[in-house]
């Protein structure tokens, strides 16, 4: 499905376009002229001249008297007006409407939500929302979220699509990710999903060269058999991760009234994605977990895992994790064991040290001693995915790590990082993230991004 107009449109008129401050189309006004490149109009019947970030615009009254060609509509007027705009949008040749406007099948207008498709079909017009947040390109900075970016920030651009039927939790998932440093590639609220819903979506983000991996928050899927089919061929191309709300029947019911959407059972919708290879997060931090780790390391290959730490503590607490997930602690080789042994008689490594997997190099170990145990275990075929846990908290743990970290990608294996602690983990976590490891900030942090590689490379295996 080609749905790049929406993403990439070179010109966007915002209807109901406001000068008035705190107003949803003055908002979108200036969420759409703070980085998009290309012409936008403002429209609004009362018609005069606005100034926007410092820009002045020209109001349309209608957006038939705009005197060039519009590809995108956003649409922030009251619900009942919001089919004859479309009609006017269909005469202008727009290609999608952006519906922000709320008041439909949410608010028990479903006759207003069906009488706007009915239209929007009639002209080949593609509709996203109603009662949604619109959508954001981080990459050329087409943005239509009325949230000030000083109450949201907006995240870098990366690897990571994510869309959501809930317009607030699609918000706080971009502030999250704009202050935990993970770049996305783009956000579409989904809303009431009365045209172009979820599956449409994973269809074209199945497609588009910027998105590694796809994420999703869901209420319900609009049509089960059309989510199963497109589902099974995205997750053969990329990860598809999903945090499904809903899953008691209290929970379903609240989704009912939220987007009109009908939340379905909740084992079902496990079992379509245990199917399907989707992976399910059962949080917000869960969902971020699963797709850091898959936007930035190649699925694995096996489910063996070794533990290097300089904390004893921590490589318990991180095997508890590991095999708690059905997960394997790998078994050394006794050419590994051998590798360790001499290494320790020849004075490279400490004799207090244990090599039984985890492999605890202890509390004074350099980035040398590191990079020496990490080698070692990569090398070993035993061995599919290497934790590596960093209490940056020791003095004797220098900056060489970054570099390591750097080097020891070569052996083509998944590598998790963990750095618990405060500030100064936290600065040492986002150099060797530039290097293409992600860090994670605690070790249950860890086990989920090594449960989403050995599980998403279990599925590609089985395909």
């Amino acid at each position: 499905m080609n749905l790049e107009f929406l993403f990439y449109p070179r010109s966007v008129a915002v209807i109901g376009a406001s000068h008035v401050p705190g107003k949803i189309g003055n908002a979108i006004m200036k969420s759409v002229a703070r980085q998009f490149n290309g012409k936008i109009y403002a429209v609004n019947v009362k018609g005069g001249e606005i100034e926007i970030n410092g820009q002045r615009f020209k109001v349309y009254r209608s957006i038939l008297e705009i005197p060039d060609e519009v590809d995108v509509a956003v649409i922030a007027i009251p619900a009942k007006f919001v089919p004859d705009v479309i009609d006017e949008c269909g005469q202008k040749g727009v290609k999608g409407a952006i519906v922000i406007s709320a008041g439909f099948k949410e608010a028990g207008r479903a006759d207003l939500e069906e009488e706007l498709v009915k239209r929007a079909r009639k002209w080949g017009i593609r509709i996203v929302g109603p009662n949604c947040l619109g959508v954001t390109n981080l990459e050329n900075g087409f943005d239509c979220n009325f949230n000030p970016p000083e109450r949201q920030a907006r995240p870098k651009f990366g690897g990571i699509a994510f869309m959501s039927q809930s317009g607030a939790f699609g918000a706080a998932i971009l502030d999250w990710a704009a202050k935990h440093n993970v770049g996305m590639s783009k956000f579409i609220s989904l809303g009431n999903m009365a045209d172009l819903d979820e599956s449409d979506f994973m269809s074209y983000l199945k497609d588009d060269p910027k998105t590694k991996v796809i994420t999703a928050y869901l209420e319900g899927v609009k049509d089960g058999r059309k989510f199963f089919k497109i589902a099974r061929e995205t997750t053969k191309a990329k990860p598809v991760i999903i945090l499904k709300a809903g899953r008691t029947e209290a929970g379903a019911k609240a989704a009912a009234s939220h987007t009109g959407s009908l939340a379905g059972s909740y084992a079902i919708y496990e079992a379509a994605f245990e199917q399907t290879g989707v992976l399910s997060a059962k949080s917000m931090r869960q969902l971020f977990n699963y797709a850091k780790a898959l936007a930035m390391q190649k699925p694995a290959k096996g489910d063996r895992i070794a533990i290097v730490t300089n904390g004893g503590g921590a490589g318990v607490m991180m095997s508890d994790g590991l095999l708690e997930k059905g997960l394997k602690l790998a078994q050394l080789s006794d050419e590994t064991n051998e590798k360790f042994a001499k290494a320790i008689e020849e004075g490279k490594l400490p004799h207090h040290m244990s090599y039984k997997n985890p492999i605890d190099v202890i509390g004074d170990a350099p980035s040398k001693r590191y990079e020496l145990a990490m080698r070692y275990a990569l090398e070993d075929p035993n061995v599919d995915v290497l934790v590596v846990i960093a209490l940056f908290q020791s003095p004797a743990l220098d900056e060489g790590i970054v570099d390591v970290m750097e080097k020891v990608q070569e052996y083509g294996k998944p590598i998790v990082f963990v750095a618990p602690g405060g500030e100064y983990p936290e600065k040492m976590a986002r150099r060797i993230e530039e290097k293409g490891v992600p860090v994670f900030e605690t070790v249950e942090d860890g086990v989920d991004a090594v449960y989403a590689l050995v599980k998403y490379g279990k599925y590609l295996s089985e395909v």
